[in-house]
């Protein structure tokens, strides 16, 4: 059984930095971060396939994704963060068919919040 468990959430105010972690259990290989807002569907943030990195625009360099497969964990390197980037993150892995973005993984970590204010 794959267990996804994130870390490194907490509020801090806009322009400011945060570093999620996603370590899993009994897993290597592709990885992704996903956010939901109150009221929102949830949405890719960021994801890394084969080697390669994919993020959503909304993102693009304020946010980086990195692996580190000795460790069985994922990192979301968050700059410049924005309230708009309020919401609680999640680690997904295994991709099962699909973009990145899609919700086809087939493991779901429990979630980390992340609140920025301005």
């Amino acid at each position: 059984q794959v267990r996804l468990v994130e870390s490194g959430g907490g509020s801090v105010q806009a322009g400011g930095s945060l570093r999620l972690s996603c370590a899993a259990s009994r897993y290597t290989g592709s990885m992704a971060w996903f956010r939901q807002a109150l009221g929102k569907e949830r949405e890719g943030v960021a994801g890394i396939v084969l080697g390669a990195t994919f993020y959503a625009e909304s993102v693009k360099g304020r946010f980086t994704i990195s692996q580190d497969n000795a460790k069985n964990t994922v990192y979301l390197q968050m700059n410049s963060l924005e309230p708009e980037d309020t919401a609680m993150y999640y680690c997904a892995a295994g991709l099962h068919g699909g973009a990145w973005y899609s919700p086809n993984w087939h493991y779901w970590g429990q979630g980390t919040q992340v609140t920025v204010s301005s």
